[in-house]
């Protein structure tokens, strides 16, 4: 692990049922001077306040420190960022109970294969699903993405004396929605009309 610069540890639990005071003794253990704390899901970087402030002002030669790599990111692209950031920024990412050092070649090594499993992970998925899709096909269930909004159509109700909430019912769409085609025709009307003259 980096000894010469600044190590800053992050303890993470998902709930505050949880404790985090062996993951703080563990990363004080490991020469962290800096702790940073919270009690946040791991399946989001979103909200996660504590994570966001030490990304923002890590410094170069600087560690992250964690107990395990899940107390970071539970999904492989969301690790991915996360190196991604702290490499931008000329810092590295250690954990206490795992191999994982990016200040050692062998871990660089690791978490360039990080992006080669990420790519694997989204190339299964997208096949799952065009398989999913064409199964739907075979058997006659697959809808497809649902048709846009035929705002000549609502323009035709319109003109033939339907009502706003006659045609939003009957279309099941919302009213502002008909009075948006609504405000089209007479704009379309009064541009014809100008244009005429």
């Amino acid at each position: 692990m980096n000894t010469y610069r600044a190590k800053i540890g992050y303890a993470r639990t998902s709930t505050v049922e949880q404790n985090l005071d062996a993951q703080i003794a563990t990363l004080e253990a490991a020469g962290c001077g800096m702790v940073r704390t919270e009690q946040k899901s791991g399946t989001s970087l979103n909200g996660r306040s504590e994570l966001r402030t030490i990304l923002d002002f890590i410094h170069p030669g600087e560690t992250l420190v964690v107990t395990r790599i899940d107390r970071l990111a539970r999904s492989l692209s969301d690790l991915q960022a996360i190196v991604i950031h702290l490499k931008s920024k000329g810092a590295h990412l250690a954990a206490t109970e795992q191999p994982v050092d990016t200040s050692t070649a062998t871990g660089k090594a690791f978490f360039d294969m990080l992006g080669v499993f990420a790519e694997f992970e989204t190339n299964l998925r997208r096949e799952r699903q065009a398989e999913g899709i064409a199964a739907a096909k075979q058997r006659g269930v697959y809808r497809g993405r649902k048709p846009g909004i035929d705002f000549q159509a609502i323009q035709a109700k319109l003109a033939d004396g339907c009502s706003p909430t006659e045609i939003a019912r009957e279309m099941r769409i919302s009213r502002g929605t008909v009075y948006k085609a609504k405000a089209q025709m007479i704009l379309d009307h009064n541009g014809s009309r100008a244009a005429a003259s």
